[in-house]
C-alpha cells in the first residue's frame, strides 16, 4: 500500500536509538530506526533473534523509551509524553499482543479481555457488540469462564489478541505473536488476527521471524545489528 498522504500517516520513527550498559560495553540495540506506517497497512518487521526488532516495538508501543530520536503516533510524541500521559495514550489508541500471552492467571478469559476497558471504566455497553463479534471470530464463546491454565497456548493466544483489540485501537503491536505455537495453531491464530484486523480496520505492526507473513503485508522491513532497511 503505498501512498502520498500524510494526513493517513499514524506512525513514525525518526532517527530511532537505543542503547544498553553492558559491563564496559555500550551495545546499540536499534540504530537510526526510520519507519513509517499508514492507516490501515499491515507491516512487517522481519529479522533473526538479538536484531533490534522487538526493542524498536516495544519503543513504538510506548513501553520503552529511546536514547535519542522521536517516535510520533497520531501527531503525539511519545518521547515527550510524561509516565502517566502515556499510560492513557497507550489505554485509547494502542492494542498489544505479546508472545508470551501475558494474561494475569488468576482472571477468567472473560476478564483478562476485558481488562483495558475495566482500567478505563468503560460502559459495558461501549463494547458489548465488539466483544460478542471478537469472541466469535476468535472461536472463545465457550471459553470465556475458563482460567488461563485452563486453555490451551493457541488459546491463550487468541484471548491476548481479543484482549488487544476490545478498545478498538487505531494501532496494535504484536511482538511474534505466534511464536510460542506450534505450525497448526499458528497458522490458525495469524489467519485469525489478520481477518480481524480487516474487520476492525486497524493498523498492525508484527514483528517476526516467520518470512511466510511477508505475503500478507502492505510494507516489510528488515531489522540487522539494530539496522532497519525496507525489503
Amino acid at each position: 500500500m503505498e501512498t502520498n498522504n500524510n494526513e493517513r500517516l499514524l506512525l513514525e520513527t525518526v532517527n530511532v536509538i537505543k542503547q544498553f550498559r553492558q559491563s564496559d560495553t555500550v551495545v546499540t540495540a536499534v540504530n537510526r530506526a526510520n519507519l513509517k506506517v499508514y492507516e490501515g497497512q499491515f507491516t512487517c518487521i522481519i529479522g533473526a533473534s538479538g536484531s533490534g526488532k522487538s526493542t524498536l516495538l516495544h519503543m513504538c508501543a510506548g513501553l520503552d523509551t529511546p536514547n535519542n530520536g522521536q517516535i510520533i503516533i497520531r501527531g503525539h510524541n511519545l518521547t515527550n509524553m510524561k509516565p502517566d500521559e502515556l499510560a492513557r495514550f497507550r489505554g485509547e489508541h494502542i492494542g498489544i499482543v505479546f508472545q508470551s500471552h501475558n494474561l494475569l492467571p488468576q482472571l477468567t478469559a472473560l476478564e483478562n479481555i476485558l481488562l483495558p476497558m475495566t482500567i478505563q471504566r468503560k460502559s459495558r455497553s461501549s463494547y458489548e457488540n465488539l466483544l460478542d463479534k471478537l469472541v466469535t471470530t476468535l472461536g472463545l464463546t465457550d471459553r470465556l469462564n475458563h482460567l488461563p491454565s485452563e486453555l490451551s497456548g493457541g488459546q491463550q493466544q487468541r484471548v491476548a489478541i481479543a484482549r488487544a483489540l476490545i478498545n478498538l485501537p487505531q494501532i496494535v503491536f504484536a511482538d511474534e505473536p505466534t511464536g510460542n505455537l506450534d505450525r497448526a495453531n499458528a497458522d490458525e491464530v495469524m489467519r485469525l488476527l489478520l481477518q480481524t484486523r480487516k474487520e476492525i480496520g486497524m493498523m498492525l505492526v508484527m514483528v517476526t521471524h516467520d518470512t511466510s507473513l511477508v505475503q500478507h503485508a502492505d510494507s516489510v522491513f528488515r531489522m540487522e545489528n539494530g539496522e532497519l532497511t525496507p525489503v
